[in-house]
Order: C-alpha cells, then sequence, then structure tokens
C-alpha cells in the first residue's frame, strides 16, 4: 500500500480526487483517483469489467486499495487531459483531426463492444488523451455488459457492503439514479426508457463526433424538457466547422447514420469499419479488436484482503460475438478484491507524498506530539468508557450472537434474484370494474371497499363463463395492488381470499392457475396481519398436494413453491405476533416433506433457491414452524448446496438458511463438519465473500455457545490462526463477529491467547477500538462491533492477574533449586512464554490504563524477584527451560518495565506515599539490578543493548535519581534513591569499563602489529559519547557522605576522562572545581586522592578552556592542591605529592 508516491492533484470531481502518482522503485506514472465510499459499487463496476482489458484504446487498470473512508484507484496516466478540454480549448477541430481522433475511440468502443462491454455514458469528458495523442476510454463506473441489469448489480454491491441497510423491499432511488448518464449525448431510445445498447453507444459517438467538429453537442439546451424534446424529435442543424467551414460529404453522411433516431436504421459496426471517412483506417479485420484470448492476463498486483468479493457477483448474459467470447463473471475469487489498508490502521495516509520528508523507522529519537496526543485521548477514552462488566458474560454473548443483519428477509415471490418476475399487465377496458391504485383503495371507506370486493367475486364467478382471458386480466389486475401492504391485507382477509382458493381447485389452465399462485403468493407476502379465520392452512394443504402430484414437473413447481413458501412464512410470523400458536394454523407435515426433497442433488438450482429461500425466511421467526425443517439432514443438505451451486445468490441463500437452522438447533451445523470435515469448513470461511463469512462466523459462535465441539474447535491452533486473521476483512461485521468467536475460544481455552497475541490480536483490537467518525449507514454495525469488543477486553483484562499469577508460582517452585523436577520443569515450559502477552498488553493503549493496577505492579515486583534469582545463578532456570528460554524471560520482563516506565502519569494513580517505596521502588530496583546483572556478565551481548537505547535511557535514570538523591528538603526516600542510584552508577562503571577494553585491545593489537578493529573501537565511542553529558553531575556527587556512591562516581569519572578528556564543557565550572577542593580535603586516602587529582589533570591537559576555568576562578581549588602537594611531601607520599605539583606547574603555580 506504501508502493506509491503521490505527487499533485490533476483532477477533480463532487466526490473524487485525481493524482499524479508513481510507483516506488520505478518510473513509471500512474493516474491515483481518491474515490468518496458512496460510489464503491460504480468503482467495482469499472474494476470487474476493465482489470483484464489491454487495449491502446483503453485507459489500463493496475489495482484498488480501500481505506475507512475511500477507494483508491491505480490506473494508466494521461497527461493530454480529457477531449472536453481539447473541445473547449479549440473550440472547433479540422475535420483532419476529428478524424485522427475518432479513429482511436472508434477502435476502443469497437474493441469493448466485441468484449459484450457496453459504454452507457460516453462523453468527451470520458475520453483521454496520453502524452504522444492517443484517446483513451476511461471511467466505466455506469459501464455493464450487454444484457445485464445494472441496477441490480449496483443493488447486489449496496447489500454485500451494508446489510444491514439494504432489502429487497428498499426503494432503488439510489441505485435507478446510479445507472443515469449525460442525457445529451443519450440516444432517443435510451432517452423513453430503453436499455442501453451498442446502437446507443454508436449514437453517442455520433455526437461526439459532432461536438469535435462545431464545438457544441448537435442537441443542446439549458432546459432538460427542452433537450429531451429534441432528442427525440427535431434533426441536428449542419454541423460547422473552423471558420465556417463545412463537412464533407463522408463525414456528413457518417453523422446522419450515426444520428439516426431509430435504432434499428442506425449504422451497425460493419458498416461503419467499413465507411469511406475512415479512408481504409480499419481495413484490417483486426484493427480495430485484437485478439481477446491474451487479453486474460493475471494481474500480478490482485488484492488479497477480506473485501467485498466481486467475483461472487454473477453477471448474467455470456455475449458471443464473431470468435469472441466473454463472461464477466471472474475466474479467481481473489482477483477483485480491493487492498485494504487495515494492517495500516486505515488511515487515508496510504501514499507516501512526495513534499514530504519521511523518517525511516526507527532514527527518530522523540516522539510526535500528534502521536502523544492521540495516546493521551486513547487512554481517556478507555477510561471513560464503561466495559459493561457483564454478571454472566455467556448471556451478552448470546445477545450478540444475531443481529439484525443476519436476520433480513426478502421474499421468494417475485424475486430476481431467484427467477425474473414476469410484468404485470392488465388492459382496463375490458377489466369490468374501476382500475383503482392500490393507494386509492386504501382510502376507501367501509362501504365502498365491500362493493370493490363484491364486484372482484361476481366477476370471478362470471369470468368463467366468460373465458380465461377474462380471467386472467382481473387476476392481473389484483397482483399489481396486492404489492401494498393495507390493500393485501384486507383482501388476504375478505371473503376474495376463499374464492381464490376454489377457484385454484378448479382452474381450466395452468396459466390461471399461474396467476392465482401469484395473487396468492402476493397477499401473503405482504399482508400485516392474519385473522384466524382465514383458511390459510387450507390454502397451504391445497398447494402441498399440487406439488406433490407434480413433482417432476419442475416448472410447475416453480410456480407452486414461491406461494408455498409465502403462505408458510406468513403462518409463522403471526404465530410470533400472538406468542402462542394456534392449533388451527398447525403446517401439515407433508407440505415439510415435499420441501425437504425439493433439496435434493438431481433438482434444478431455482428449485433448490426458492426453498432455500423458504427455509431462510421460516427459520428466521422463534416459532413452532421451525422444527418442521430440523431433521439430520438438513444442514449437509443445505452445506450441499452452498458448496456445489454455481448460482452466487443460491449460495448465500443457502448458508443464511443453513446459519439460521443453527441459531434454533446447532446440531445442524455440527453435522456439517462432521460430514465434510472440519478443514473443508474453516477453508470455505477463509475463502468466502463477506456475507458468507458472517453467517459462518455466526454458525462457529452459536455452536461454541451451545458447549457443542468445544475442544476440538477450541484447541485447534489452524483454526485459531485463521479466524484471527479475519481481522484484516474491511468488513465491520465480519470483524466484530470474528472478536466475538475469539472471545469464547479464550473463555474455553485461555492457553490460545498465546497464540492471539502472536497473531496480533492486540493490534487488530486497538484498530478497532479507535473512535473513527462513522457515516449514518455504518452507525450501527459499528455500535456492534464495539459491544463485541468491550467484552473481549474485559475477559483479556480479567485473565492478566491469573497469568502472571502463574508465571510467579512456575518461578518460585524451583527458586533456589540447581535441579528442578520433572513436573515443576513442565509447568515452567508451559507459563513462562505467557510472559509475552503481558508485554503485549502492557504495550497496548487500549489495555495499558486497565492493567497497570496496584496488584499487577506488586505482582510484577515478585516476579523481578524471581527473575533475579535465576539471572544470579541461584535458580537453574536454565536446566529446566534452557538458555534461549530463561534469556527470553529476561528480556520481557525489562521490555515490560521500559513499557511501564514511558507513563509516568499511569504510574501515578498508584503512587501514594505509603505506597511509593514499597511498590514503585521495588519494580524499578528489581529492573535496574536486572539490567546491572546483565551488562556485568562478560558473555552478554553489549550491541543488542546499545541498540535498544541503553545510553539513553541509563543516561535519564541517573539524571532523575540523583536529583532525588542531591533534593535536600526530601529525605523520605533517601534509602532507596542511595540504592537505585548506586545500582545505576554500577552500570555506567560497566559500560565504560567495556568501552574501554574494547579500546585497549585494539590499541595493543596496532601496536603488535596485528591490525585490530579501530572501526569497531570509534563506534562505540560514539555511541556512548552522550554519557559525557553525565560529567558534570558526577562531580557534584564527588562530595557524597554514602561511600558506595562516592566509589562508584570516582570509578566512572576516571574511566570518562580516560576515554573523553574534557569533552564535557562545563566540568571544570566554579561549583564543580569546589566540589573537587572539598573531596580532596576530606578524602585522606592515597588512592584516592591520586585518582581525583589525575582527573583533574586529564580535564584542563585535554580542554584549553577547563585549563583557563582554573587559572582564573580556581583559586580553591589550587590552594587545596597546593595544601595537598605540601602533606604528601611531609608524609613521603612521593606519588600523590608529585600528581599535586603537575597539576600546579600546568596552571602555572
Amino acid at each position: 500500500m506504501e508502493n506509491y508516491i503521490l505527487y499533485e492533484e490533476v483532477g477533480k470531481g463532487s466526490k473524487s480526487v485525481v493524482y499524479k502518482g508513481r510507483r516506488k522503485g520505478t518510473i513509471n506514472f500512474v493516474a491515483i483517483l481518491r474515490v468518496d465510499k458512496s460510489k464503491r459499487p460504480e468503482i467495482t463496476n469499472w474494476v470487474r469489467l476493465t482489470h483484464n482489458i489491454r487495449h491502446k484504446n483503453v485507459v489500463t487498470y493496475h489495482e484498488w486499495y480501500e481505506t475507512s473512508n475511500h477507494e483508491w484507484l491505480i490506473v494508466e496516466l494521461c497527461t493530454g487531459g480529457s477531449l472536453e478540454t481539447v473541445i473547449a480549448q479549440d473550440d472547433h477541430l479540422p475535420e483532419e483531426t476529428v478524424r485522427d481522433f475518432a479513429i482511436g475511440i472508434v477502435s476502443g468502443l469497437n474493441y469493448i463492444h466485441k468484449l459484450g462491454i457496453l459504454f452507457c455514458d460516453l462523453t468527451p469528458r470520458k475520453i483521454l488523451l496520453d502524452g504522444p495523442g492517443t484517446l483513451k476510454l476511461t471511467n466505466f463506473s455506469l459501464s455493464k455488459a450487454e444484457g445485464e441489469n445494472l441496477e441490480e448489480f449496483f443493488a447486489m454491491i449496496g447489500l454485500e457492503e451494508s446489510p444491514t441497510e439494504i432489502g429487497e423491499s428498499t426503494p432503488r432511488k439510489k441505485q435507478r439514479n446510479r445507472k443515469k448518464g449525460s442525457p445529451v449525448y443519450a440516444a432517443p431510445e435510451v432517452i423513453k426508457g430503453a436499455d442501453f445498447s451498442i446502437a446507443s453507444d454508436i449514437w453517442s459517438l455520433g455526437c461526439i463526433l459532432y461536438e469535435m467538429f462545431s464545438g457544441q453537442p448537435p442537441f443542446f439546451s439549458e432546459s432538460f424538457s427542452e433537450l429531451i424534446e429534441k432528442i427525440i424529435s427535431e434533426d441536428f442543424r449542419p454541423p460547422q466547422g473552423p471558420a465556417g467551414t463545412k463537412p464533407s460529404e463522408d463525414f456528413l453522411a457518417l453523422l446522419n447514420s450515426l444520428l439516426q433516431k431509430d435504432p434499428q436504421k442506425r449504422i451497425t459496426w460493419s458498416e461503419l469499419l467499413r465507411h469511406p471517412f475512415w479512408r481504409d483506417a480499419f481495413s484490417d479485420s483486426d484493427a480495430a479488436c485484437p485478439n481477446v484470448s491474451n487479453q486474460r492476463v493475471k494481474n500480478e498486483s490482485f488484492l488479497k484482503s477480506d473485501s467485498i468479493e466481486v467475483s461472487e457477483i454473477s453477471i448474467a448474459s455470456e455475449r458471443t460475438s464473431g470468435s469472441l467470447q466473454k463472461s464477466f463473471k471472474i475466474e479467481n475469487p481473489a482477483d477483485l478484491r480491493p487492498k485494504s489498508a487495515m494492517n495500516e490502521e486505515s488511515n487515508e495516509s496510504i501514499f507516501l507524498l512526495s513534499s514530504c520528508s519521511t523518517l525511516r523507522p526507527g532514527t527518530a529519537t522523540e516522539k510526535n506530539p500528534a502521536d502523544i496526543i492521540n495516546m493521551q485521548h486513547n487512554i481517556e477514552m478507555t477510561k471513560g468508557e464503561e466495559l459493561c462488566p457483564p454478571q454472566d458474560l455467556q448471556s451478552k454473548i448470546k445477545d450478540l450472537l444475531f443481529i439484525d443483519a443476519d436476520l433480513i428477509v426478502t421474499p421468494v415471490i417475485d424475486n430476481p434474484k431467484i427467477m425474473k418476475p414476469l410484468p404485470l399487465r392488465f388492459d382496463v377496458k375490458t377489466l369490468g370494474l374501476p382500475a383503482l391504485s392500490a393507494e386509492k383503495l386504501v382510502l376507501l371507506k367501509e362501504q365502498d371497499w365491500d362493493n370493490f370486493l363484491t364486484q372482484i367475486c361476481s366477476l370471478m364467478d362470471s369470468a368463467e363463463k366468460a373465458g380465461p382471458r377474462v380471467k386472467l386480466n382481473l387476476l392481473s389486475y389484483l397482483c399489481s395492488v396486492a404489492s401494498n401492504k393495507e390493500t393485501s391485507t384486507r383482501l388476504i382477509n375478505s371473503q376474495a381470499f376463499p374464492l381464490l382458493i376454489q377457484h385454484m381447485r378448479g382452474a381450466p389452465n395452468w396459466d390461471v392457475r399461474a396467476k392465482l399462485l401469484r395473487v396468492l403468493g402476493l397477499l401473503a407476502a405482504h399482508a400485516t396481519e392474519l385473522n384466524e379465520s382465514v383458511p390459510v392452512i387450507e390454502a397451504i394443504s391445497l398447494l402441498t398436494e399440487m406439488v406433490r402430484d407434480n413433482f417432476r414437473n419442475s416448472k410447475l413447481k416453480q410456480l407452486l413453491l414461491p406461494a408455498l413458501g409465502e403462505l408458510i412464512y406468513a403462518v409463522a410470523v403471526q404465530e410470533e405476533k400472538k406468542e402462542h400458536s394456534r392449533e388451527s394454523w398447525n403446517i401439515p407435515l407433508a407440505a415439510y416433506t415435499v420441501l425437504m426433497r425439493c433439496l435434493r442433488e438431481e433438482e434444478e438450482p431455482v428449485i433448490h433457491h426458492m426453498t432455500s429461500k423458504i427455509i431462510e425466511n421460516v427459520c428466521t421467526t422463534k416459532t413452532s414452524q421451525v422444527q418442521g425443517f430440523i431433521t439430520g439432514d438438513i444442514g449437509p443438505s443445505l452445506w450441499s448446496l452452498f458448496n456445489h451451486s454455481t448460482v452466487d445468490s443460491l449460495r448465500i441463500s443457502a448458508i443464511s438458511a443453513l446459519c439460521r437452522i443453527t441459531r434454533h438447533s446447532p446440531a445442524a451445523f455440527q453435522s456439517v463438519i462432521e460430514k465434510v470435515g472440519l478443514g473443508s469448513v474453516i477453508s470455505a470461511l477463509v475463502t468466502g465473500i463477506a456475507k458468507v463469512q458472517q453467517y459462518m462466523l455466526t454458525m462457529f459462535s452459536t455452536l461454541l455457545s451451545s458447549g457443542i465441539h468445544l475442544q476440538r474447535l477450541t484447541q485447534e491452533k489452524e483454526f485459531v490462526t485463521k479466524i484471527v486473521r479475519l481481522l484484516e476483512s474491511p468488513s465491520t461485521g465480519v470483524r466484530a463477529k470474528t472478536f466475538l468467536l475469539i472471545l469464547q475460544v479464550l473463555m474455553n481455552n485461555k492457553e490460545m491467547l498465546l497464540l492471539c497475541c502472536q497473531t496480533r490480536l492486540v493490534m487488530y483490537i486497538e484498530r478497532d477500538s479507535r473512535k473513527a467518525t462513522p457515516g449514518k449507514e455504518q452507525q450501527s454495525m459499528n455500535e456492534y462491533l464495539s459491544g463485541c469488543l468491550n467484552l473481549l477486553i474485559y475477559h483479556i483484562v480479567g485473565v492478566l492477574p491469573g497469568i502472571l499469577g502463574e508465571i510467579i508460582t512456575a518461578l518460585s517452585n524451583v527458586s533456589g533449586r540447581k535441579h528442578p523436577s520433572a513436573t515443576q520443569t513442565k509447568h515452567l515450559k508451559m507459563c513462562i512464554p505467557n510472559m509475552t502477552i503481558v508485554l503485549h498488553l502492557v504495550t497496548s493503549q487500549i489495555f495499558r490504563p486497565q492493567i497497570l493496577t496496584e496488584d499487577f505492579l506488586y505482582k510484577f515486583s515478585n516476579l523481578l524477584d524471581q527473575i533475579k534469582s535465576v539471572d544470579t545463578g541461584e535458580t537453574n532456570l536454565e536446566g529446566a527451560v534452557g538458555q534461549a528460554a530463561s534469556d527470553e524471560l529476561i528480556r520481557t520482563a525489562l521490555s515490560v518495565i521500559e513499557a511501564v516506565t514511558q507513563h509516568p502519569a499511569l504510574l501515578t494513580l498508584h503512587h501514594s506515599p505509603e505506597h511509593q517505596d514499597n511498590v514503585i521502588g521495588n519494580v524499578i530496583q528489581s529492573a535496574i539490578l536486572l539490567l546491572y546483572n546483565m551488562v556485568a556478565r562478560k558473555e552478554t551481548n553489549m550491541k543488542l543493548l546499545y541498540e535498544q537505547g541503553l545510553v539513553h535511557h541509563i543516561s535519564n535514570m541517573i539524571v532523575e535519581t540523583a536529583a532525588l538523591y542531591l533534593d535536600v528538603d526530601d529525605k523520605s526516600r533517601l534509602k532507596t534513591t542511595n540504592a537505585q542510584l548506586v545500582l545505576l552508577l554500577d552500570i555506567l562503571h560497566c559500560m565504560l569499563k567495556y568501552t574501554t577494553d574494547v579500546v585497549r585491545l585494539v590499541m595493543q593489537a596496532q601496536r603488535s602489529g596485528q591490525g585490530g578493529d579501530p572501526q569497531t573501537a570509534e563506534d562505540l565511542l560514539l555511541v556512548n559519547q552522550p554519557l559525557t553529558d553525565l560529567m558534570s553531575l558526577l562531580i557534584q556527587l564527588l562530595p557524597s557522605e554514602d561511600l558506595d556512591i562516592y566509589e562508584n562516581t570516582s570509578q566512572c569519572l576516571k574511566l570518562m576522562v580516560q576515554l573523553y578528556g574534557g569533552d564535557n564543557q562545563d566540568s571544570m565550572s566554579p561549583d564543580n572545581m569546589e566540589s573537587f577542593a572539598q573531596v580532596l580535603l576530606s578524602k585522606r586516602e592515597p588512592t584516592q586522592q591520586k585518582l581525583l587529582l589525575r582527573v583533574i589533570k586529564r580535564l584542563i591537559t585535554s580542554n584549553e578552556k577547563h585549563l583557563e576555568s582554573m587559572k582564573g576562578e580556581g583559586d580553591f581549588l589550587i590552594q587545596t592542591i597546593k595544601r595537598l602537594a605540601q602533606d604528601a611531601s611531609l608524609n613521603a607520599d612521593v606519588a600523590v605529592a608529585s600528581l599535586a605539583l603537575e597539576v600546579l606547574r600546568t596552571v602555572g603555580h
């Protein structure tokens, strides 16, 4: 996702911005489109139609990305702008230029037509020019496959993306608006309501050629109604070119044939390519359309994030033109998923900006202020949130297993995803009663309504004599009004419903029966209330009998099943409303039997789909009607439909039905796992589209919640690993249900928490816990995600103390033992790796504020005490678990300490005076002692410690601890501070000693002619140089009354001045020279005096500034050294006297 450099903005639309970009590591420039998320269906359509197209006159698609707010489309960069811009700039183009430009447009358009793609909205704005001037078609967002319903495609995309918002009954205004193009270039038949076609694209081509020559479209008006009238009725004016030039006869003839209002008379492709205007430019039959067999190139950068699978959306039509065949059902399900930015926290900064300097990881020494602000915000947010600690976690989980999105009901009857519904037409003149609309029928008064019903019944009876055509006309009218809820409710509860059943029995032919079935089905589907007197069971029994009698006739079953399914579902809904079962509405067992027979493999997909949808709908309710579907074969049967069907909507209905059956009987999903194997089910989960994953995660959670397959699922590492990976999905619903499933796994097997942490669970939790502002359409799903996350966080926070306690217990059991027992060793091997869990949680912004409690700090202090005994060799942990595991435990413990100390604001919450020494002091002191034991060991890899920032951390801790030590007003913590300072000075001495030894060895090797590695010594000196900032502080500590502090300080100073001389400019400040004088007066041991004199000598001989400082402001120190020289002479201490005289001579005394 960071593969591209983003340059300047090159274009902008109402919901999109186009940038110039470059693929990193190459000189390949591209166009990067940032498109609003609401345009996801259009971008999906663009990608699925063009991802395999490679033609010089079609803009090449490269790849696409998805972030939280936008889609990012990477396509070929065209630097020449759009044809619209060229026309606006030049006003008119010469006919020769029009011909040259048009050849490219015609070549590209003919190519996509031969692939079966209709452009549908061909305008100058959607034709771009590259640098050399080649014209290219772009923006296929409103294009489609020939014969395809683009409205249904967009609706399906919307349903996949936001299942809680879009149902079958949702108005399609938004989808209809999407497929509208520019009316200026639309063909007359399209204006009148006909579908787009090759002929309509050819009309648009004619409009563009006309506009290139004349500077304006052939039909134009500021008034929309006038524009429509012109396109439909008026002829275009003869075009005029530059300076009033007229078109050639060939060009005018071409325009006339292109802009022919009757599509049947409009020029065809074969005629168009042979037209004399082109001057034999298309004489080669393949010139406009190269061989497609080479076009199905695999894009090496196809995407792998779990997004909506466009590949699962089938394009119904497959067009054959000549030797070309092209299906837009994608062969590889992974091909058209957008790359997701979820691993990069879904931010919008997925491309590197060319104007920004970007630090490489690890080079920054300070935190970005924005990061600090964000961290503080997240801490406050988490503390302020109620984690909803449940009294019964399991009951909370059960409340979250199924949400509204899992229980959407769509009709069986007239469902275009199952079978395209037949159009409803009736003749008003021969109807025999006023053809009132459904809305007007609702407004009828009771008396008028009764009269209307009387008319219907009378006409139904009289139609028997008049013939089937009259009855069909009346039934068609009833179908047209039955889709209204209020009208259908009144009709189904009237005498008309029994009459319809009666006529069903005596219908003269299946044409009449089909129409009666449709009326019955629509009434049942849309009625909101059923009276007990409605003979609905009689209707179900009749339809069941008819299905059974015509079971081998698939066409008749296709007529019967929708009405049967709607009636059964209507009964179930009414029972659920009344909250008690009506004995008069018991569904006959025969109905369930025939429906279960319809699930057999030999049935047609349409029958399978209808049956699955019936089961799906009925099992949405919690009623007795569900029990008829719960059989031993129902799970495997539905799974077989899902697994083997090639109809995508059928697969979704089958898995949805199985999910809803599992809600009532988890054994249904259990039988699937036992029959096909857990591996196959997991594979289907991982590779499924977002909606399928959501259903399958729900079934797994339901299974675990019921206690089935607990041990098998919660101990299967592959299962857990693949589940965690689903958190990369861009679907909020999938991630929410994944968190819920992980929670149940951890509740039943806490050992899986380590595996989850290793597979980045904490990172995923952090990402989804950030309160990004969601759109309204996502609000409910984000609330659901938040609920699942809160339960998971609550559980993990609750189990951490137990994990920490087990580690402490395991270590304390072997404390002081040189040879742990086999049982103790086994316990250690189980517990010690869990230290990684502690580190993951402590370093998490979400978990840290909740786990850093006083209890945690006490326990961790005890843990460090145990680790100290391991590090000192008192406890033989290496013998039990191996050196690698022992070292890893120590390193992890140190990392935890580092993470804790980086957030003092949290520590102050548990920093009361009575607890400060024994809580904070013990933890920090234990960590420092642990670090000292590491740096003091010769076998320790110091390079690794330096890379982890050893110099920086030690310097800061010495400064802070020394400040406490020198604070004369606060002596309450003197003992703790002394001990801590001594340890830190010990560490500093070890670091300086290590550096000194390395430098000495290199120098000795060079003197002896053995070479040595001076670069290593120089690098080490450079890394440690910041320690010289401590020199002035160390001098201030010299007068300390604590002998350990004095000893460590003087030794550190000795090594520091040997290595760096007087690099610190404040070393010989007046205060520091006074400190030297005090110490020289108080220390009577010659060894101590010699060390201090050597330090002073090194400082003034290595830095001229220090020498001048001592000469000018060091009288007290000079007098002290004179006195020391006299005393040493008297005591015959030649070494001290000699060093003192050397210092005095250097300063001119």
